[in-house]
């Protein structure tokens, strides 16, 4: 009979606890349970929101960017509370426990799609459509214009509410919308200029994009014509979409990070029902293959600012209303997921 150590090159480990790190693929015995374990990877599915301190400002609609939820970037958005509003040019910088208002962005929009990380950050295709697609660059203490998207030139509303990921030299923008035209087009930025690429499947606008280059990435929901909320997801592989698993409930005006989009490691989370106009707390797992539904915010929202990566995510802001008057939140919720989980070992 053959023995684990001549299969696997090594005995077998026994503890006295479990650890508290770990390695996915670790296998040990637990003496003090008389269990064999293993240590798989964790992810979206164990973990949980927890709220934070509120931002200075109160805002929806604005960007969002950053590695974690200890150390993220919000910026521009809406109030029309504030003067002189109601699109603003605040930015904000989190470290994990508060906020700190940091230099302010050239153009006052709204709608942006964010990317990046809290020291080098994106900014792309802000409304309203007379800015025709501008290109912000954060270097850690101040913004600089950068070129626009290509398609504002010819037609600026076309490069407004559209979705993105990346870096500040490797980034995708795509969809869009033009009041009754879903925007199907993708463009990808090298740090200086944008391209047009390959196609979306399913134009669509409001929606969520995650990945970590303009090599790699995932877009989520949205809104098409005629309207209604899209649960259809696309991955890119760097030259060209493809539909996947379709998200459990649509939704547009929603967050979303990744670990490594699209391979798996994603989540989803608040949003808008278009249909009854409430405000989403739902937060959604992608594995690669599929979405699963996991743990709620403890305030609905939409159109907020997200950040991060699926292990670590963060909500900050939007608006939990969708009808005048508009009400601006502050409110700031964490999401921590494990990077492993242990599991008992059953034979049956």
């Amino acid at each position: 009979m053959s023995e684990y150590k001549g299969i696997k090159g090594f005995q077998v480990q026994t503890r006295t606890e479990d650890p508290t790190d770990g390695i996915a693929g670790d296998f040990y015995y637990n003496s003090t349970t008389g269990q064999f374990k293993t240590v798989n990877t964790g992810g979206a599915p164990i973990g949980a929101w927890a709220s934070s301190n509120n931002m200075n400002s109160a805002r929806f609609l604005q960007g969002g960017a950053g590695a974690s939820h200890s150390a993220a970037l919000v910026f521009g958005g809406r109030n029309p509370g504030l003067s002189p509003g109601p699109n603003v040019v605040l930015t904000e910088s989190y470290n994990g426990s508060s906020w700190s208002e940091v230099a302010d962005m050239n153009v006052a929009a709204a709608y942006w799609a964010g990317s990046g990380t809290q020291t080098a950050a994106l900014a792309v295709g802000g409304s309203p459509p007379a800015t025709a697609g501008p290109t912000e660059e954060w270097n850690g203490s101040a913004w600089t214009a950068k070129n626009a998207l290509t398609r504002g030139s010819a037609t600026p509303q076309a490069a407004t509410y559209g979705m993105g990921n990346g870096t500040t030299t490797s980034a995708l923008f795509y969809g869009g919308d033009e009041g009754s035209n879903s925007q199907q087009r993708t463009e990808e930025w090298d740090g200086t200029n944008w391209t047009e690429v390959g196609d979306l499947n399913t134009g669509r606008g409001y929606g969520a994009g995650m990945g970590v280059n303009a090599e790699a990435a995932l877009c989520v929901g949205g809104l098409s014509y005629p309207p209604g909320n899209l649960s259809i997801a696309e991955e890119w592989n760097g030259s060209s979409w493809t539909e996947v698993g379709d998200l459990n409930q649509g939704r547009l005006l929603h967050n979303c990070c990744s670990t490594q989009a699209p391979s798996g490691n994603s989540i989803v989370y608040s949003g808008r029902n278009l249909s009854t106009n409430a405000s989403f707390a739902l937060t959604e797992s992608w594995n690669g293959t599929a979405w699963t539904e996991v743990a709620d915010l403890a305030t609905a929202r939409r159109a907020g600012g997200g950040g991060g990566v699926a292990s670590s995510a963060i909500m900050s802001g939007g608006s939990p209303t969708g009808s005048p008057p508009y009400s601006s939140s502050n409110v700031t919720e964490e999401f921590t997921a494990a990077d492993f989980q242990i599991k008992t070992v059953t034979t049956s």
